[in-house]
C-alpha cells in the first residue's frame, strides 16, 4: 500500500504556484471537498484526480505542473521511521542532509549550496514558517501523529510565497480536525539505543459545526550515541475549529513543549589506507566523548554578562528547547469565485544549548599525545604542546616546577610527564585533546501574519487563478554565548577531564595551572548579541491555462527593517573572581556592558515564471525560472537564481517518471569557514556558487504486489569568484564547495503482503564524496546506508512496525578536517570528523480507534 500510495501521489500530484500561502487551509479543503491523498484508491490516483491542498486551480495533476514538488503522506512518513526532522528532509530529492548532530541542530542544503547551514530552505507548519529566518527551526518542531503529510516545493514559487525559502519550502501539514466522528490513535515506540516514546492523537465533533483535536508525545532518550543520562520532554498541540455554512472555517490552535535532546559534534577518527576508522576506546559508530565529567562546570565570565562572574555549563542538560504558540486561521468565501484567507501566529521560544566541540579552535593540532601535552617549550621555540601558553604561565606561577603532569578529576590519579609508559597507555591510545564547552542560550519571539485573497475565473478552455496577499513578520532574538571555554580531556567514550598540574621531582603537586580542567576562557568572543527584524511583504501570483498550456507567474516585494546589537569586548579583559583556581588571570574575551548597534532598511524583489505543455495525456514538458533571495538581518542580502526544465511521463500503474535538469546560481554567499590555504584559521569567505544537475524520479510497479522507487540527484557544484578576507583566490575557481556531494540517490523496493497484511521494504541511500574545504584536498569518502523494515496489520485497529537502519554498520562522515598538503595536515592519520551512527533497530505499536 505504501509504494502504491507513492505512485499514486506522483502520478496525480497537483502543482500550483499558489501552493504555499494556502497550505494551512489544506486541512479544511481536503476534508470538505476531496479525500486526502493517502485515502485515494489506486484507480482514482491513476486518473490524476488527487488534489493537492491549498491550490487555486482545481484538479490539476502533476503532469501539468511547472514546479518541482514532492509529497509524502502519513504512510510514507511511517515507512521512513524518522527519528528527527532531518530524517524527513531526506525524503525530498535535491536536499542534502547532514543528520549527524542528533535529533536537532542538523544541517541541510539545497541543489549544490555548500553544507554546514540551513539557508534558502524554509520549514513550515500548516503553511507558515516555523521561524521567519528559517535557520534553527528543527529545534522547535518535529513530526508526530498530529502531522498528516509532508509537502515540498523546490525553487518555483517557493521564493515568492514564503520568506527566506527561495531554494525550497518543506511544509508539514497537520491532520484535519474531524467534524464527522471521533477518531484517535496511540503509538508506543522503542529503539535499541534507549529511545522510549509515546504518541497520541484524538479528534471529535462537539456540535455539527464545531470540532477539536489534540495530540503530541512524551519521550525519554539518551540519544543515538552512548550517553550517561537520558534526555526527556514533551510536545503538545491542540485545535478548535468552526465550519461556516458556506464551506469556510475559522480555527484557533496552540502548541507548547519542553524538550531536551543530546548533541554531537566532531570526534577523533583515523584514516588507514584512505578509509576512515576509529580510535581505540572511541567507537566510530556509537562513541561519544561526553559524559559525567562535563556536568556542572562553572566557567568565569564577565560580570556584565552574569553578575556572579560565573556561568554554568551542564552537559546533562543537553539542548533544552521550550516553545509556546497561539495561532488563528480562517478562510471565508465571499462569492462563488472570491475567497479571503488569513493566518496569524505568535511563537515564544527559547533554547539552552550545552554542547561539546572537541578540537574546535585547535583542530587536528589539539589531538595529540599526552606526552606532547606536557612537553613545555620556552618562548621562541616552536611549541609541541597545544597548551604551551598555559605551561608558560605555570613557569611564572610555580618557578620550582620540575615537570608537568595531569590529574584525573574523577579518580584523582596524577601522572607526570616522566611516566611515559602510563601516558602512552592512557585509554589505550595515549591521546589528550582540547574540547570547547559551548553554552549558547536564545530567548526570542516570532510574530507572523499572512492575509489575502484569491480569485478564480473560468470561461471555456481558459482558466485563471489569481492570488494576492500581505505577509508581516516581527521577530526579536536575544543570544548569550558568553563563557565559551575549553578543557583538556582524554579520547574515549564518557571521557575524563584533567587538571594540568605542576610537579616537583617526586611528582608531588605543587600547583594547579588549570581551573577544574578549564585551560582557557572566552574562546569565542564576548558572546552577547541580539537581532530584530520587522518584515513586510506584498505578493501576487497568477496561474492560467488555455487548453494544454499552463503558465504560472508570481512576484514578492519585501522590506525588512533590521537591527543588530553586538556586545562590545572590553579593551582590558576583566579579572577572574577571587578564589578561582588556576593561573589564568582574566575571563578572556570580556563583554563590557555596551553594544555596537547596526541598523539597515533593506528591500528586495523575488519573482518566478513557469510553463507546462501537455503533449499527450501522459507526457508533458515544463520549464521554470525563479529569482529569489535570503534576508540576513543587517548583513548583505544573498541571492539565488534557479533554472529548471523537465519531462514527466506516466503509464497507468506500471510507471511514473520524471527528469529535471537544473542550474542554480547562489550569489554572494558570505560565511566563516576554514581557510583552504591555512585551515587552522577561520576566515571570511565570499563566493558565487553555480550548480548544474539533473534530478530523476522513477516509480516502477511491474505487478501490484511489488514496487521499486528511485530518487536521485546528480550535480556539478562549482565555486566562482571566491575571495578570502576580501582577496580574490583565482586558484580555487571551479572547485567544489565544501561539504557538498555531487551524487545523492535512494532506492526503495517494497513488497505488499497478501490480503492487506502489511508490507516489507528495503532502502539504500547513497551519498557521494565531499570535500572539507574549498581547497578540495582529501575527500571524505562516499558511503551507502542500507535499511530494512516491515509493517504488519494485525487488525484494522492494530499495526506493528519494525525497522533497522545502517544494517551493514557503514562508516559515513558528513564533515571533517582530513586536509592534506596544507598547513593543517593529518597527524599520523588522526583527524576530527562527524559521522553517522552504526546499526540501530526498533519499532512501534500503533492502535487506532
Amino acid at each position: 500500500m505504501l509504494l502504491s500510495a507513492r505512485a499514486g501521489v506522483r502520478a496525480a500530484l497537483l502543482a500550483s504556484a499558489a501552493l504555499l500561502p494556502f497550505a494551512a487551509q489544506a486541512q479544511q479543503t481536503t476534508a470538505a471537498d476531496t479525500p486526502a491523498p493517502a485515502a485515494q484508491d489506486d484507480a482514482a490516483a491513476d486518473e490524476g484526480q488527487i488534489v493537492v491542498t491549498g491550490q487555486t486551480t482545481p484538479n490539476r495533476p502533476l503532469i501539468t505542473a511547472s514546479a518541482d514538488i514532492t509529497l509524502a503522506n502519513r504512510e510514507l512518513i511511517d515507512q521512513k521511521a524518522p527519528r528527527s526532522t532531518a530524517d524527513l528532509l531526506e525524503m525530498v530529492p535535491g536536499i542534502f542532509v547532514e543528520a549527524t548532530a542528533g535529533a536537532v541542530s542538523n544541517n541541510y542544503s539545497v541543489r549544490g549550496l555548500q553544507g554546514g547551514g540551513q539557508r534558502f530552505v524554509q520549514l513550515e507548519e500548516d503553511g507558515m514558517p516555523i521561524l521567519y529566518g528559517g535557520g534553527g527551526a528543527d529545534f522547535f518542531f518535529d513530526q508526530d501523529l498530529t502531522i498528516d503529510r509532508l509537502e515540498a516545493v523546490k525553487g518555483g514559487s517557493s521564493g515568492v510565497l514564503t520568506v527566506n525559502g527561495a531554494g525550497a519550502t518543506i511544509n508539514f501539514i497537520s491532520k484535519a480536525v474531524n467534524h464527522e466522528q471521533a477518531e484517535g490513535a496511540v503509538r508506543f515506540t522503542g529503539y535499541n539505543y534507549g529511545l522510549k516514546r509515546a504518541d497520541g492523537y484524538y479528534s471529535q465533533p462537539i456540535t455539527d459545526k464545531l470540532a477539536f483535536s489534540i495530540g503530541g508525545y512524551f519521550q525519554s532518550s539518551p540519544g543515538v550515541r552512548k550517553n550517561t543520562n537520558d534526555y526527556t520532554g514533551w510536545r503538545l498541540k491542540g485545535a478548535l475549529e468552526y465550519k461556516f455554512d458556506d464551506g469556510g472555517y475559522i480555527r484557533l490552535s496552540g502548541k507548547g513543549g519542553n524538550l531536551k535532546n543530546a548533541y554531537y559534534a566532531d570526534q577523533p577518527y583515523k584514516f588507514t589506507d584512505g578509509e576512515p576508522g576509529g580510535v581505540p576506546s572511541l567507537d566510530t559508530q556509537f562513541g561519544n566523548v561526553g559524559g559525567r565529567s562535563f556536568s556542572n562546570i562553572a566557567v568565569p565570565v564577565s560580570t556584565f554578562a552574569h553578575s556572579s562572574g560565573y556561568r554554568e555549563f551542564n552537559y546533562d542538560d543537553g539542548i533544552v528547547s521550550k516553545t509556546w504558540q497561539a495561532r488563528l486561521d480562517f478562510e471565508k468565501p465571499v462569492s462563488d469565485s472570491v475567497t479571503l484567507f488569513g493566518h496569524g501566529r505568535y511563537l515564544d521560544y527559547s533554547y539552552d544549548f550545552n554542547g561539546l566541540f572537541p578540537g574546535s579552535g585547535t583542530g587536528n593540532a589539539g589531538l595529540t599525545s599526552a606526552v606532547n601535552y606536557l612537553t613545555y617549550t620556552p618562548n621562541g621555540v616552536p611549541a609541541v604542546s597545544p597548551i604551551n601558553d598555559l605551561l608558560t604561565l605555570g613557569q611564572a606561577a610555580f618557578p620550582t616546577t620540575v615537570r608537568y603532569g595531569i590529574k584525573n578529576l574523577r579518580t584523582g590519579q596524577v601522572i607526570g610527564s616522566d611516566q611515559t609508559a602510563l601516558l602512552n597507555a592512557l585509554n589505550g591510545n595515549g591521546f589528550l585533546q582540547r574540547t570547547t564547552l559551548n553554552h549558547d542560550a536564545i530567548d526570542a519571539y516570532d510574530l507572523g501574519f499572512n492575509v489575502g485573497g484569491r480569485w478564480n475565473f473560468e470561461s471555456g478552455s481558459f482558466k485563471n487563478s489569481l492570488t494576492a496577499g500581505v505577509m508581516y513578520y516581527k521577530t526579536k532574538r536575544d543570544q548569550d554565548q558568553s563563557a565559551t571555554a575549553s578543557v583538556v580531556n582524554d579520547v574515549r567514550t564518557n571521557s575524563d577531564v584533567y587538571d594540568i598540574v605542576a610537579l616537583n621531582g617526586s611528582n608531588q603537586v605543587i600547583g594547579t595551572l588549570s581551573d577544574n580542567g578549564l585551560v582557557s576562557y572566552g574562546d569565542w568572543g564576548a558572546g552577547i548579541r541580539s537581532r530584530q527584524d520587522s518584515s513586510l511583504s506584498l505578493y501576487v501570483n497568477d496561474e492560467f491555462s488555455i487548453g494544454d498550456l499552463h503558465v504560472d507567474a508570481g512576484v514578492r516585494w519585501e522590506h525588512d527593517s533590521a537591527t543588530a546589537w553586538d556586545g562590545n569586548q572590553a579593551a582590558v579583559n576583566q579579572p577572574v573572581q577571587p578564589g578561582t583556581g588556576g593561573v589564568l588571570a582574566t575571563v578572556g574575551s570580556t563583554w563590557d556592558g555596551t553594544y555596537t548597534v547596526r541598523k539597515a532598511n533593506k528591500k528586495a524583489v523575488a519573482y518566478t515564471v513557469g510553463a507546462n505543455y501537455l503533449i499527450t495525456p501522459n507526457f508533458s514538458i515544463y520549464a521554470r525560472y525563479a529569482n529569489g533571495f535570503q534576508m540576513n538581518n543587517v548583513d548583505p542580502i544573498t541571492g539565488i537564481e534557479l533554472y529548471e526544465a523537465g519531462l514527466r511521463y506516466q503509464m497507468g500503474r506500471l510507471l511514473s517518471a520524471s527528469a529535471t535538469v537544473f542550474r542554480t546560481n547562489f550569489r554572494n554567499q558570505n560565511y566563516n569557514f576554514a581557510d583552504p590555504v591555512n585551515p587552522s584559521v577561520q576566515s571570511n569567505i565570499n563566493a558565487d556558487l553555480r550548480t548544474n544537475g539533473v534530478e530523476l524520479n522513477l516509480n516502477l510497479r511491474p505487478v501490484n504486489a511489488f514496487s521499486i522507487d528511485f530518487q536521485g540527484v546528480f550535480q556539478d557544484p562549482k565555486l566562482v569568484n571566491l575571495a578570502i578576507n576580501g582577496a580574490n583566490q583565482a586558484g580555487f575557481e571551479g572547485n567544489r564547495p565544501e561539504r557538498t556531494p555531487a551524487r545523492l540517490f535512494t532506492i526503495t523496493p517494497s513488497y505488499k503482503l497478501p490480503n492487506g497484511l502489511g508490507e516489507i521494504y528495503g532502502r539504500y541511500k547513497y551519498i557521494g564524496k565531499i570535500y572539507a574545504d574549498a581547497g578540495n584536498g582529501v575527500a571524505l569518502p562516499s558511503y551507502g546506508v542500507t535499511s530494512v523494515g516491515a509493517s504488519f496489520n494485525l487488525s484494522k485497529q492494530l499495526q506493528v512496525s519494525v525497522n533497522a537502519d545502517n544494517i551493514f554498520n557503514v562508516i559515513g562522515l558528513t564533515e571533517g578536517n582530513p586536509r592534506q598538503g596544507q598547513t593543517q595536515a593529518i597527524t599520523d592519520g588522526y583527524f576530527y570528523a562527524r559521522g553517522i551512527v552504526g546499526a540501530t533497530y526498533g519499532g512501534s505499536v500503533t492502535f487506532k480507534f
